[in-house]
């Protein structure tokens, strides 16, 4: 059986497709352009392609079984052409299943630019015929690794998280779930909120960090979403991805991302074991940070 695998270059992709290599399944992975020596293991087949130019993206699915499709964030603007694109020619290409990455309550904010995208996209596979498994991941505990000159340095959780609770998912175990999707049988039609036991909480996120680093570390706030916003473009996002994420967070603190405890156990059924929390990720960071 061979997968294509649609965002395989980001932090997602590269965990499938050495989840999918474990599974003994062959792994096409699809690079806008050569990767350098090493980025993937030697049995990954490698296709050069462009989501926004459909003849290439055509040729990378010939003899292709199954498809994982993910479109990174730095394709907001595009994501839903991109995406339906590369579906489209997976029902031409005669693909057996598609796996799609969205995002958790894609369909609760759907004035967040990237939220009205995936939800789009899902309604459109959902329609589509083909048989598919969509896959909603909360908040990446990942993200983190973005903060670590305010939290080393500066002493700040600046993440607007608000005190109600953020969903949360380790990008190891989404990549384990759309593995399984691919390889096991039973998951065709269904769609699954990848959520973990620990939701994140600004003050708690900053007392968690206070613990690890050994330093204080204090909680931006929730107040100030003009200053958030301000702050993004003045780091260096496009102001589209400043708009986008000052959104989201408004959204959040405003209406909630929290998760339930029956949520938790299907995904954790879908695992066969506890998703991995966010507590013990930062503790992974905290002692790689620590090693550097």
């Amino acid at each position: 059986m061979k997968i294509l695998v649609i965002g395989a270059t980001g932090r997602v992709g590269i965990e499938v497709v050495r989840a999918l290599l474990q599974r003994g399944a062959e792994v096409r992975a699809l690079t806008r352009k050569p990767p350098k020596s090493g980025a993937f293991p030697d049995a990954v087949e490698i296709t050069l392609g462009d989501l926004n130019d459909p003849v290439s993206i055509a040729e990378a699915m010939r003899g292709v079984d199954k498809l994982f499709l993910l479109i990174g964030s730095e394709s907001v603007p595009v994501e839903l052409m991109q995406a339906l694109i590369a579906f489209g020619l997976a029902k031409r290409a005669g693909i057996k299943h598609v796996t799609y990455v969205s995002v958790y309550r894609a369909d609760q904010f759907i004035e967040v630019p990237h939220f009205a995208n995936k939800y789009a996209v899902e309604e459109a596979i959902r329609a589509g015929g083909m048989p598919y498994t969509i896959l909603r991941p909360a908040y990446f505990a990942q993200n983190e690794r973005s903060l670590r000159l305010a939290l080393t340095r500066l002493g700040v959780y600046p993440t607007p998280a608000g005190h109600e609770g953020l969903a949360v998912v380790d990008v190891r175990d989404l990549a384990e779930a759309a593995v399984i999707s691919l390889t096991e049988e039973g998951h065709n039609g269904k769609t699954y909120d990848l959520v973990s036991s620990e939701m994140l909480r600004g003050p708690e996120a900053a007392a968690t960090w206070s613990r690890l680093l050994h330093k204080n570390i204090t909680y931006g706030g929730h107040a100030d979403f003009d200053g958030f916003e301000a702050q993004l473009r003045e780091m260096g996002s496009p102001n589209w991805r400043a708009w986008d994420l000052r959104i989201t967070f408004e959204g959040f603190v405003e209406r909630g991302f929290t998760n339930t405890e029956d949520q938790v156990a299907r995904f954790a059924a879908l695992l066969g074991q506890q998703p991995r929390s966010y507590s013990s990720f930062a503790e992974e960071l905290a002692r790689e940070w620590t090693a550097a």
